[in-house]
């Protein structure tokens, strides 16, 4: 979904969960059939992880009947797993089942490369109402009527939303005010978290009181909070100049102005989180398992601060989906079926990495026990306070549209080029790029 870098944490626990489980109940029970092998790949973030998988895909081979499933570990945490997994289709060695990022369902859907499900869920008594709408809006489009609710290009495996992770010992040192405090009073909007950041930046030059990522996430949710974003209403221009987008970016840049504030944009924060020299980290859940490993000070996660219009966060997600070419459809659905089930998300979500896409009470309450961080209701506020679904475009090149916009972004925070510069030829570029026939 997006560039991580996690460590390995806490396999025998999970093996144990794993061990112990009932995987998948009576909505995945399979007819004696065949034998068929399905072929797995997800984009795992580390060895452990891996291992997780390779061990549910066991799981799943012993429930249903006549089918043994074969994972693979995708080995790029980048944009080149997407490309290396078109490469494979269009030669015909491409897995039965994959995962890819949310951003990525329409280039495959519109390319042929994932298959139309609906058949086979309908048949199983799936619902679609049983995940979070925002994937669900996309996994269902039509691109040939422009609707959702059609098509099934998939099932999501996870969502993720945006908090910050904080130093708590580094903001007690600076004297201020506890942002989980401040949250929970209604207070912590974007000039609470300029205060509590310039006292921590007081402390010397040996620390930083913020930290990002360079891609489209991190400065996402700052255009968001103002009201604006990326494309206009149905997704088929660019919108980065409106009013509202620049005011959010305006607000990233004097970020970035502030004397000590911000680590330098394009350098990796979370090194330096996990070492104890920034106070504040922005990142999703997928950052937790790295933050149980290396960091010996306490720390915790907060809500992003509101601006000017509520929400802003991002809720992010990636789809488990089929081969259009498989030979063996029917059982690629049910293995979709099975990885989607409550007990494998429990399962995990537990390593810390992802939070589970299925709705309900007892999911969210499982979820808020896989600790640390200790303040997991962030997360959950995050996604349900107005978050915006990531989400492909299905009548333009996301990949185009994402390079104009990232290096037109860099150059106004790095001081190469004036926000007015960017106003007047962000969306030009980026029409052009992503949206000309």
């Amino acid at each position: 979904m997006f560039p991580v870098s996690r460590e390995p944490r806490r396999l025998a626990v999970v093996t144990t969960a794993l061990a112990t489980m009932a995987l998948v109940g009576s909505s995945v029970a399979v007819a004696a059939q065949d034998d068929v092998t399905v072929t797995f790949r997800t984009r795992p973030d580390n060895d452990a992880e891996a291992q997780v998988y390779a061990q549910v895909a066991d799981q799943i081979s012993e429930q249903l009947d006549g089918i043994t499933v074969e994972y693979q570990a995708g080995g790029s945490e980048t944009s080149s797993y997407q490309d290396q997994l078109l490469t494979e289709a269009a030669s015909g060695t491409a897995p039965d089942v994959f995962w890819i990022p949310g951003t990525d369902v329409a280039r495959f859907g519109t390319n042929g490369i994932i298959a139309d499900l609906r058949e086979y869920a309908d048949a199983s008594g799936h619902s679609d109402a049983d995940f979070y709408p925002g994937p669900m809006f996309h996994l269902t489009y039509d691109p040939a009527t422009g609707e959702a609710g059609g098509p099934l290009w998939g099932l999501p495996r996870d969502v993720s939303t945006f908090a910050l992770y904080i130093n708590n010992d580094l903001i007690a040192e600076a004297g201020a005010d506890d942002p989980r405090e401040l949250a929970a009073n209604g207070e912590w909007t974007w000039e609470k978290f300029i205060e509590v950041g310039e006292a921590v930046a007081a402390l010397g030059p040996d620390v930083k009181a913020y930290g990002q990522s360079n891609w489209w996430g991190p400065y996402g949710v700052w255009m968001n909070g103002a009201g604006g974003g990326f494309f206009n209403e149905d997704r088929t221009a660019c919108a980065l100049d409106t009013p509202e987008s620049i005011a959010g970016l305006q607000q990233l840049v004097d970020i970035y102005n502030l004397d000590n504030f911000a680590l330098s944009y394009g350098e990796d924060a979370e090194p330096g989180f996990q070492a104890g020299t920034i106070a504040m980290f922005q990142n999703g859940r997928w950052a937790t398992p790295g933050m149980r490993a290396n960091a010996n000070f306490d720390w915790d996660v907060v809500a992003l601060p509101e601006g000017p219009v509520p929400g802003g966060n991002w809720l992010f997600w990636g789809a488990y989906a089929a081969n259009a070419d498989s030979e063996n459809l029917e059982a690629a659905w049910k293995v979709i079926d099975a990885l989607t089930q409550p007990e494998v998300q429990a399962t995990i979500a537990e390593l810390g990495a992802n939070i589970p896409s299925r709705l309900g009470e007892q999911t969210a309450e499982d979820f808020l026990t896989f600790t640390p961080p200790a303040n997991n209701q962030a997360f959950l506020d995050g996604l349900a306070n107005n978050a915006v679904a990531e989400g492909p475009l299905w009548d333009g090149s996301w990949p185009e549209f994402d390079s104009v916009m990232g290096a037109a972004i860099a150059a106004v925070i790095n001081g190469e080029i004036s926000i007015d510069e960017y106003q007047a030829t962000v969306c030009a570029e980026a029409n052009a790029a992503a949206f000309s026939e």
